[in-house]
């Protein structure tokens, strides 16, 4: 993998790892992750990657993971308010909390699946997971996020 390779692709998708990133982290903080996430691609002396999209997607994943990993849980809590973790016309504060309730996975799950309207196997391939966990991990993003949500 060169490294024009990376540029070409990392500015061909740039606004949508960014978008991503702050459905993960914060609009504040997505900046950060995928810098940090292209720097360690570009670090890396993989000889060959197959989909370096889908390796870039998986990148910025383990850059916010390791974001979190930063922060304790009240300071994340407090950190992501909804109309920094997705664009969307409904700034309910109900829905930020319940989104800050999921799990890294979680949410890179939910907005790849209703904000980017991908398909399980499409979700399965950006995030190098099986295309069983994204379904997984939907169902328990559905049901958290329904549970948090009736309680409001």
């Amino acid at each position: 993998m060169r490294e024009d390779e990376v540029a070409e692709c990392y500015g061909a998708h740039a606004d949508e790892l960014v978008r991503f990133a702050a459905s993960l982290v914060g609009s504040s903080d997505a900046d950060d992750v995928v810098s940090a996430a292209v720097l360690g691609v570009l670090r890396t002396r993989t000889e060959r990657v197959d989909d370096l999209r889908a390796y870039l997607y998986r990148s910025v994943l383990n850059a916010a993971r390791k974001h979190w990993r930063t922060l304790d849980r009240r300071a994340r809590r407090e950190a992501i308010r909804y109309d920094e973790a997705v664009e969307t016309a409904d700034p309910r504060p109900e829905i930020a909390a319940a989104l800050a309730r999921l799990s890294p996975q979680q949410r890179a799950v939910i907005h790849l699946t209703y904000w980017e309207d991908l398909t399980p196997s499409t979700v399965a391939a950006r995030l190098g997971i099986g295309e069983g966990t994204v379904r997984r991990q939907l169902a328990r993003a559905r049901s958290k996020l329904s549970e948090v949500l009736d309680d409001h």
